[in-house]
């Protein structure tokens, strides 16, 4: 007689597949839970500060890396983070150039973050490293600009220059006349959706004049820039900026402007000092961002005032 085999025992049942629409609604919660810590932000007056842009998205990639990965938790967190800065745009919660600077501060974080889950081979070592190395380094540079003492230097000059064909009392004519803002000859850096000039009212160079600089478009509302000629003599002009409703102070405070004539041989060197207050937060992404766009509205005023004289 042949000895039966002992049965094997039955498989367990599998567990049921996580379907999509369980994870999509996780990744909402993920979204609204986001979106309420973006509002106390802005609620605290911290949404300037490298809370924003540092702290936000840290919070966000850990959320995402949390939900149980489809793939990998790189792609997972990718993904979330696509959404949710979609979303701020539907929502007009920023405009697209906040979307834009803030967004390569999401998709490093992610990126960081979902590479060591998906590198480390349990849970325990990615706590272990996250705890240790990821952590420490992204909340510390998240508390930058929250305070002053966490801040760094925020007072910023910027200077440009440039040859005339006009002796220095036409080049003053052209001066107190003001730009054209043909908005056409707009530096493309300047067309991503900041505001822009469309007209000017006032002008004159002599002490006590002033000048409202109109701007329009960008994410906020229309506003103007009301500044006062406060130093005047045949070769230096300083103007001081007294208010500013555009959405330009949003990113930057200024201070004043100071044009400075030199003749030349066959001409005038126009040199134009503009001095701001940084208020975004990380200096080391903010600052050079901020100096290039001033830099560049610099250009684009002499250009308007002087064109091809």
């Amino acid at each position: 007689m042949i000895e039966q085999p002992p049965a094997l025992p039955p498989p367990s049942p599998a567990p049921p597949p996580r379907g999509r629409f369980a994870t999509f609604g996780w990744v909402c919660v993920v979204m609204a839970v986001t979106s309420i810590l973006y509002r106390l932000l802005v609620v605290g007056h911290l949404e300037q500060s490298a809370l924003m842009f540092i702290g936000l998205p840290t919070v966000l990639a850990i959320l995402l890396g949390a939900l149980p990965p489809a793939k990998s938790a790189t792609g997972m967190i990718i993904k979330g983070v696509t959404l949710f800065l979609l979303l701020l745009g539907i929502l007009y919660i920023e405009g697209f150039v906040c979307i834009l600077m803030a967004a390569p501060f999401f998709y490093a974080i992610g990126i960081v973050v979902g590479l060591i889950i998906d590198v480390t081979k349990s849970r325990r070592e990615w706590n272990n490293r996250f705890r240790v190395i990821v952590f420490p380094a992204l909340a510390l540079m998240s508390l930058e600009g929250v305070t002053g003492i966490l801040s760094f230097p925020r007072d910023e000059t910027v200077t440009v220059s440039r040859k005339v064909s006009l002796t220095p009392v036409e080049t003053r004519a052209a001066l107190a006349k003001g730009p054209d803002f043909d908005l056409e000859e707009l530096p493309g850096f300047l067309k991503l959706g900041f505001p822009q000039p469309t007209a000017i009212i006032g002008g004159g160079l002599e002490t006590g004049d002033t000048w409202r600089i109109s701007f329009a478009g960008g994410e906020g509302k229309p506003g103007d820039l009301f500044a006062e000629v406060t130093e005047s003599t045949a070769d230096r002009i300083r103007v001081e900026c007294i208010s500013d409703t555009s959405h330009i102070a949003h990113w930057l405070a200024w201070d004043e402007a100071v044009w400075k004539l030199e003749p030349t041989g066959d001409g005038t060197r126009v040199t134009l000092t503009m001095r701001y207050r940084r208020l975004l937060d990380p200096a080391w992404y903010f600052k050079p961002i901020e100096r290039f766009g001033v830099g560049k509205a610099g250009e684009y005023f002499m250009e308007q005032t002087f064109g091809g004289k």
